[in-house]
């Protein structure tokens, strides 16, 4: 794209070099036809890409209460006494926050994240084209960190995106953030683009909050700039397709230093069909129950080491009993993701719902073999 830029300079350059030389006026439609060239290569790939993702990039307002804290007196008393400004109360305060959105379809429907509008009073919705519309709130998923949203159209038409294929995705390739960061002080429903490369795929993080056990699992990660106000928000490849949900960055500052997150888009709309269709993600039962591996239970079992899992009870008429898998068996293996111990099991069986088939590999008496089992609901 720079490159293009730089020929079209170049071209116009040497085309004019010459003649200006010569004391010469250039001729007319050679200067024209250069600046057209010249124009031309302003509009690379990263602009029709934006101007293909950004009209159904959103911003998401809401109202929700919540408990902060303040001083405890007004501040002419403090002002007569000072004794009273060190001391504070908490209380309950009506509070704005914002976040981004996209729309997945001409039903408007909104993807977004759950931290978003988690605690949601009241939900606006504004397009780029400076529309605002209400939004009620379908439903979550707090596992995966994704929201939907409806939104009430009444009659109207909106802009939605085009969706990618994420597992197409090259470390390296160029891809945009598309949001609305710092939304309250830019006031703009227009969305801001920053540009990256995927920095890495598959990357598995395990939220730092102690109030939740959120798993994010096969992220992909971007040195593209999310800034607060950008969860939600899309992260688009240079066709102009949605291939992930912005969902958090590493920062210590609180702003962007080039590492960030998104959801890939196939996990998000997945979760969305699961939430249009049942109000929620549904508990998922395999009918099994493992632990790690002692090194007593290893070496009394003659297993070469204590890497794995091994089934502690299999419940009779479960997924698990209905493909074989017996009480001692040794899992080596899940949706061929490696399992060395507990966690990896628990990162394998991520993102599975009701429906889906996983292919376990056990160890038993010294021999593997393969077990496909139909994941159901628990009741």
């Amino acid at each position: 794209m720079i490159r293009a830029g730089l020929a079209a300079g170049m071209l116009l350059a040497a085309f004019l070099l010459p003649i200006e030389a010569a004391g010469l006026e250039p001729p007319a439609d050679a200067l024209d036809r250069a600046h057209q060239e010249l124009r031309e290569s302003r509009r690379t790939a990263a602009v029709r890409a934006a101007e293909v993702a950004g009209p159904s990039v959103v911003t998401v307002s809401v109202l929700r209460t919540q408990i902060v804290e303040g001083p405890a007196f007004p501040q002419q008393q403090e002002f007569f006494n000072p004794f009273y400004r060190n001391l504070r109360r908490r209380y309950w305060q009506r509070v704005r926050s914002i976040g981004s959105g996209v729309i997945a379809d001409a039903q408007g429907r909104v993807l977004t994240n759950v931290h978003v509008v988690q605690g949601a009073e009241v939900i606006r919705v504004t397009i780029p084209d400076g529309r605002e519309f209400d939004a009620t709130l379908v439903g979550t998923a707090k596992l995966y960190d994704v929201a939907v949203l409806q939104l009430q159209l009444n009659g109207e038409k909106v802009p939605y995106a085009r969706f990618g294929d994420d597992q197409d995705l090259m470390i390296g390739e160029w891809v945009m953030a598309i949001g609305n960061p710092f939304g309250y002080l830019l006031d703009d429903p227009h969305p801001t683009v920053t540009a990256g490369v995927v920095s890495a795929l598959h990357r598995d993080i395990l939220s730092e909050r102690e109030d939740t056990d959120t798993l994010y699992k096969n992220m992909i990660q971007t040195d593209a700039a999310i800034n607060p106000g950008n969860s939600g928000g899309a992260l688009v490849n240079a066709l102009g397709e949605v291939v992930g949900i912005n969902t958090f960055i590493f920062s210590k500052s609180g702003g962007s230093h080039g590492i960030g997150f998104a959801i890939p888009v196939s996990t998000a709309q997945r979760v969305m069909q699961e939430i249009e269709a049942h109000g929620g993600v549904r508990e998922v039962w395999i009918g099994v129950r493992i632990q790690e591996i002692p090194d007593v239970l290893a070496e009394s079992m003659e297993l070469e080491s204590n890497e794995g899992v091994i089934v502690a009870s299999v419940d009779d008429g479960s997924p698990a009993d209905r493909a074989g898998i017996r009480r001692g068996d040794v899992i080596r293996r899940i949706a061929g993701d490696r399992i060395r111990n507990f966690d990896d099991a628990r990162r394998a069986l991520y993102g599975v719902l009701v429906g889906d088939e996983l292919e376990f590999q056990v160890e038993r008496n010294g021999k593997l073999s393969q077990h496909v089992l139909a994941v159901v609901e628990r009741r």
